[in-house]
């Protein structure tokens, strides 16, 4: 069964797209923990993100890091954190969240809402840049 990332990527369900190439999409968080909170995936389905094979592990690197000095450029904040804990979704992701603080990648917190304006306006302000 193919996860919910897939879906996205096939377009089944819709996101707020931030970036995209043939191998990888990037798109918001839907359940953020900062506004510019983005997801950055590969276009294949696989599990473990450290099972990876090496050349995507490395293009996919690269593709978050170019993503990542958009939302900087897009959202204020002192750095972008990055973050990969895999048991959220059975599918390889990299979360890039804006942050100002240390406290702001603890994924123990309320995840913040944000109407689907709101989602628009980000996403737009990212995409732009």
């Amino acid at each position: 069964m193919p996860s919910i990332f897939s879906k996205i990527v096939d377009g089944e369900i819709p996101c707020h797209r931030i970036a995209e190439n043939e191998e990888f999409l990037a798109f918001l968080d839907i359940n953020p923990l900062a506004e510019g909170h983005v997801l950055v995936i590969p276009k294949t389905e696989v599990d473990y993100f450290f099972d990876l094979d090496d050349d995507v592990l490395s293009r996919i690197n690269i593709f978050a890091r170019d993503v990542a000095h958009k939302i900087k450029k897009a959202i204020p904040c002192k750095r972008i954190g990055v973050a990969i804990i895999g048991l959220e979704v059975a599918h390889a992701h990299i979360h890039l969240i804006p942050l100002q603080n240390i406290a702001d990648i603890n994924f123990e917190r309320p995840k913040l809402s944000f109407t689907t304006e709101e989602f628009a306006d980000t996403a737009e302000r990212i995409t732009r840049v």
